[in-house]
């Protein structure tokens, strides 16, 4: 199965094709720059590099959440035209299973973490063993204190990934877990991962089209909240 891949939920962006769970191309950027700007070049040059086309494609795969709302919004919308004009199959893919996909050759629980600000991180626990993971807990947006607790008492190795793995893992070595941050070049979320967590929802028979591609936000956006604390409806059509 030939994928292609997007990775945009944070500052870093990235594109991948991979084929039957090996890498053939990759393209990588964490400069700052706007997900806007640099996604679609990413992916056009990519392709052209490796004498691809999105008609070679079976699946196109992107990280529907959680992270950024603005990130998010930028791959769901490019995954979503491309897969509407090419006409494949796609599927989104949780961000913290993807960027777990980066430690599964590890004998470890992976704690994956995204800074979700407010004191929280979003995280999701996965068990990794053998060259496979399990997930152990559902996605959720989690306070530092409450990880830590919940922690307290694992025997299983801890490692550290995702663009938050250093604020959540420095919070843990504080309050005396022994925990590992993923080096830098498997900390961050990639579009590998995530046609590598695409490949399996494939096989299980989880893949929509365009029109059914949707975002998973886990929480409100802040001016979402902003709108609830002043007694407003969140949007016009809940008036």
């Amino acid at each position: 199965m030939l994928i292609l891949a997007l990775e945009t939920s944070a500052k870093s962006v990235s594109t991948a094709v991979v084929k039957d769970g090996v890498p053939l191309a990759y393209s990588y950027q964490n400069t700052g720059l706007t997900h806007s700007r640099t996604l679609m070049p990413l992916v056009d040059s990519m392709l052209k590099n490796s004498n691809l086309s999105l008609s070679d494609m079976d699946l196109l795969a992107v990280s529907n959440g959680p992270g950024s709302f603005t990130g998010l919004r930028i791959g769901v919308s490019a995954l979503k035209g491309l897969a509407w004009s090419a006409e494949k199959p796609c599927v989104g893919v949780s961000t913290l299973e993807a960027m777990a996909q980066n430690l599964r050759h590890m004998d470890a629980v992976i704690v994956c973490a995204m800074d979700a600000r407010r004191n929280q991180i979003y995280n999701a626990l996965f068990r990794a063993r053998d060259g496979h993971l399990s997930r152990l807990t559902p996605d959720r947006a989690i306070g530092l204190d409450q990880l830590a607790e919940e922690l307290q008492s694992e025997s299983v190795p801890l490692w550290v990934v995702g663009d938050g793995a250093h604020l959540c893992g420095n919070y843990l070595q504080q309050q005396g877990i022994a925990c590992t941050i993923a080096p830098a070049q498997l900390v961050m979320q990639n579009a590998v991962g995530v046609a590598l967590a695409a490949e399996i929802s494939a096989r299980e028979g989880k893949v929509t089209d365009a029109q059914g591609l949707d975002l998973v936000y886990l929480r409100l956006s802040q001016a979402e909240r902003e709108r609830l604390a002043k007694g407003l409806p969140i949007t016009v059509e809940n008036s």
